[in-house]
């Protein structure tokens, strides 16, 4: 029992001077800054990111974490979770709204208010930050009230938190209001603007932070940075939540299910399109979906299919080209309010058009494939035997055989027919062939 005791002081007796040595450290200035990338949409993949990133630099003893954001906003939990991070954050975290032409944008106001240094490279901007549903439409009045009040409070406690201008944070939730970063610098929304990491630095390099682990003076001037780059998964699926990648993986995942059950066996777009469909549905988690949408798009593919096995002329494709572009369009604006804060989300029309008119050239193929089949004389199977010649193998009086098509058959006949006569198929009776002698 004594040597559990000791154990334990001696465990927390080291975690305290290691927390101790490694907020000296920071304060020292570690060897190298910890550079992560955002670009796009923030998401589930981009909150674990931002959580490794400073989890790593945390282990590694980096002066600081800098964040090179440039997103046009994203899910409100994700941003929340990337947010709560940065607050928890033992090492320093810089958000740098770069490079050139940059936005943060939405739920990046939040992450750049939440940073211990926040600044912007120049023709970049920030703000907009009012909630909007899924798909970038005004929300009803009564819940656009509670959600505008939860999302201004919370940005005025971060702002009171890292000592930003509170106001103009609030009249970026409220009103949508966006600005340069010129502007952003005289309204005190960030703390200076910097052309490049190394002046970011250089501008950085003895301000002094308080973070979770307590005060600390940044030494970052003519420090390296070592980027912290997603994991594969991560940037793979942060690729797939994309709204024109996921539509694509979706309609590609059903028409090759369509083309597997063309021809059962083959198994290759049997497999391709389940997991196009599984990368989809992963997507679709992710991204304001209208399941109203979908149900368009499987209706379409309903409607061709329908109309190669029992073809009408064209008419239900024509109708599975309307709601197939129709679902496409409203795939990603549902009619509810989903996650406030995301940017606008669509399928580049373009996009769904091109896939419109593959899906209708592939499929009036098929249906006029189907019609010119049901045209053509059936030339398989025993009774594209009529009309066949051949030779009998023994005495027909009435019943004996012959051997046709290289196939020997039992047969009947109306008249005495000696064996090694020439016949002709008649008819067929069941498994019999009835025949006549060649004159």
């Amino acid at each position: 029992m004594r040597r559990k005791v000791v154990a334990v002081l001696l465990l927390t007796l080291a975690w305290l001077l290691g927390g101790t040595l490694a907020a000296s450290a920071w304060a020292q200035g570690g060897a190298h800054v910890t550079l992560l990338t955002i670009k796009g949409a923030i998401d589930p993949l981009i909150a674990q990111y931002v959580g490794r990133g400073i989890d790593h630099a945390a282990g590694d003893g980096s002066a600081c974490v800098v964040i090179q954001l440039d997103t046009p906003g994203g899910n409100v939990t994700s941003m929340r979770n990337v947010v709560q991070r940065i607050l928890l954050s033992p090492v320093p975290v810089i958000v740098y709204v770069a490079p050139y032409g940059a936005r943060a944008g939405s739920a990046g106001v939040f992450i750049t208010y939440a940073a211990h240094v926040a600044a912007m490279a120049p023709t970049t901007n920030i703000g907009a930050a009012h909630p909007v549903g899924g798909g970038g439409e005004d929300i009803p009045a009564t819940l656009s009230d509670k959600i505008t009040n939860d999302a201004a409070a919370y940005i005025r406690s971060i702002a009171d938190r890292r000592g930003r201008n509170a106001t103009w944070a609030e009249e970026a939730v409220r009103k949508s209001v966006s600005i340069t970063e010129r502007e952003a610098l005289e309204a005190k929304v960030i703390d200076f603007i910097a052309n490049d990491l190394n002046e970011l630095l250089e501008k950085v390099d003895g301000r002094r932070v308080n973070t979770a682990a307590g005060d600390v003076v940044l030494k970052t001037k003519g420090l390296p940075a070592r980027e912290f780059p997603m994991s594969l998964p991560e940037g793979f699926l942060h690729v797939l939540i994309d709204p024109n990648i996921a539509y694509l993986l979706f309609t590609v995942g059903i028409w090759a299910i369509v083309a597997e059950f063309y021809n059962p066996g083959s198994l290759l777009p049997g497999i391709t399109g389940v997991i196009c469909l599984i990368l989809a549905f992963v997507a679709f988690e992710s991204l304001p979906i209208n399941w109203g949408g979908v149900a368009l798009v499987v209706l379409a593919v309903v409607l061709f299919i329908v109309d190669v096995k029992a073809p009408t002329h064209g008419v239900l494709t024509a109708g599975g080209v309307i709601s197939f572009i129709l679902g496409s369009l409203l795939l990603f604006s549902p009619f509810s309010p989903t996650t406030p804060l995301v940017p606008r989300v669509y399928v580049n029309p373009w996009i769904v058009f091109g896939m419109a008119g593959l899906f209708t050239v592939f499929f009036l193929f098929a249906v006029s494939a189907g019609i010119r089949a049901q045209r053509v004389k059936l030339s398989m199977g025993p009774q594209a035997l009529v009309g066949r010649t051949g030779v009998a193998t023994s005495e027909i009086n009435p019943v004996g055989t012959v051997q046709v098509a290289s196939e020997s058959w039992t047969a009947i006949a109306d008249d005495y027919i000696e064996s090694g006569a020439q016949v002709q198929v008649v008819d067929m009776e069941g498994v019999r062939l009835r025949v006549r002698k060649v004159p």
